[in-house]
Parts: structure tokens; sequence; C-alpha cells
């Protein structure tokens, strides 16, 4: 099976470092939607950044933007995907329940609003239609040297602002109005985690698509939460998860001819689970 893989590698190497990063970036950041039980916000934000690269193709396709050729690149894609995820992550941050709608209730709106008007939107076009299908099925096949580079870079930064601006957002995730007490600026802090996370899912979105974004980005999260007694243990080990159970996903996938992403979220899920029951067993 080992063997397979790395015959494998040259084929299909920016595939495999590319997803592995993803789960990294995505599984650090994940530590701060688990640790506040915002997890439906990942999908939300997945399915904003699905808008954005819909609305994207369908600038494409206007006449007067035939001669661009940058308009119809991964790159336009990619950052219209990121915009749309940033909007999608602010909107819910900034909703609360002293302005009459809850939290629970924009991140739904979010998620179905985004969702339906994304199919609308390239409903006209079969290339369009499909590349969001696509998405919604989950692939990272098409990774290249190029993605590898921007997730590199992208995991690199994030392990590096959360060890240096570890304890705000410590305090942050933790009690809210402790950290506004002693002058933690509360709202900007949401601000920029939000907007992370908006670049974040906005960019593995388009690489790996809505199931391996979300799984990534919660599931590693989840499970460190259930074997850790402190938040802070969670930022280790969160991204270790994710890049053991993607690592060993991918060489199960190469074997069996299966999807990547599908079984590395499955193979997360499944970890998860017997955690979850051990913990209701011994609550009991």
């Amino acid at each position: 099976m080992i063997h397979e893989f790395l015959a494998s590698w040259s084929l299909f190497h920016n595939i495999y470092i590319a997803g592995w990063l993803i789960a990294v970036l995505l599984s650090s950041i994940g530590v701060l939607v688990a640790a506040r039980d915002q997890i439906f916000l990942g999908a939300a934000v997945s399915q904003a950044s699905l808008l954005g690269i819909a609305a994207g193709m369908w600038v494409a396709s206007w006449p007067s933007m035939r001669g661009c050729a940058w308009c119809a690149s991964d790159g336009f894609l990619s950052l219209a995907g990121g915009v749309f995820a940033v909007l999608g992550a602010l909107v819910t941050a900034h909703t609360s329940e002293r302005r009459g709608t809850s939290y629970e209730a924009i991140t739904g709106w979010v998620f179905l609003f985004a969702g339906s008007v994304a199919i609308l939107i390239v409903a006209g076009s079969p290339h369009g239609l499909e590349e969001v299908h696509r998405l919604l099925s989950s692939t990272i096949i098409g990774a290249t040297r190029t993605d590898v580079v921007v997730f590199a870079l992208s995991a690199a930064a994030t392990l590096a602002a959360l060890a240096v601006w570890r304890a705000p957002i410590m305090l942050l995730v933790m009690d809210r109005e402790m950290a506004g007490a002693v002058g933690v600026r509360v709202r900007l802090w949401d601000s920029l985690l939000s907007i992370w996370l908006g670049i974040a899912v906005g960019l593995s979105s388009r690489v790996s698509g809505m199931l391996y974004t979300f799984g990534c980005l919660v599931l590693p999260a989840l499970i460190a939460r259930e074997v850790c007694r402190e938040v802070r243990r969670m930022f280790v080990v969160s991204p270790i998860v994710a890049l053991a159970a993607s690592a060993a996903a991918f060489v199960l996938a190469n074997y069996y001819d299966y999807p990547p992403g599908q079984v590395a979220v499955a193979l997360l899920a499944a970890l998860l689970a017997p955690l979850w029951i051990t913990r209701r067993v011994r609550g009991h």
C-alpha cells in the first residue's frame, strides 16, 4: 500500500502536499470555531465562498470581460471566493441576540442564501453548474505547485500568528467578557479572526471543495476538544490529528482508488465517533 502511494508521488505530489497543508491550516483555525461552539459557521462560510466562485464565473462570462484572461483564471475565482467568504464570516461575527436576530439564525441564513443563489447564478451555464457541483462534491484533484506555495505560506502565517498573539486569542476564546475587561479589543479581534477564517476557507474551497474544507475545519478541532483539557493544547493536537488523518487517508485513497477528500473526512468522522460514545458512557 505504501509502495503504491510512493509510486504515485511523482504524478500527484502537489495534490498530496496541498491537501496536507490545507488540513493543517484549517484545523488550526478550526480550534477557534470549535472552542466557541460555532461549528455551523464553517459550513456557512464555505457556502459563501461557493457563492463568490459562482459570481466570479458569472462576471467572467460577461461580453465585456471575454478579453480578460485573468478573469477566467483560478486566481480570480479564488479571490472572488475569498472575498465572499470574508463577507459571510463578518456578517455572522457581528450579529448578536441584542440585535434581535440570533447567531444561529444568521449563520443558517448565510448558508441557505449562499448555497441557493450560487446554483441560480450558474444554472444557465453547463460549465459553471458542473464546476459548482464539483466543489460541492469535494475534490483535491487539480492542485498545482502555486497552490502548494500559497497554502504553505498561509499555514506558516497562521501558526506564527497563533504563537505571537496566543494570550489575547486564548482569552477571547475562553472568556469574552474578561477579555474586554482587561483591555482586549474584542470587536476588532472578532473582525480579524473572521477575515482570516474567510480567507482560509475561501482559498481552500476553490482547491479542495466544500466537504474537505468543512471537514478539516471542524473535525480535528472537535477531536482535540475531546482529548484535551485545555484550549491551548487543542492548538497543538488539532493540526497533528488533521495531518496524520489526511496522510493516512491519501494512502488509502490511492490504494483503493477512492476520492481522497471523502476518505479523509470519513476517517476523521470515524475517529470522533468513539470519543463521543466514550464521553457519554463515562458521563453516565
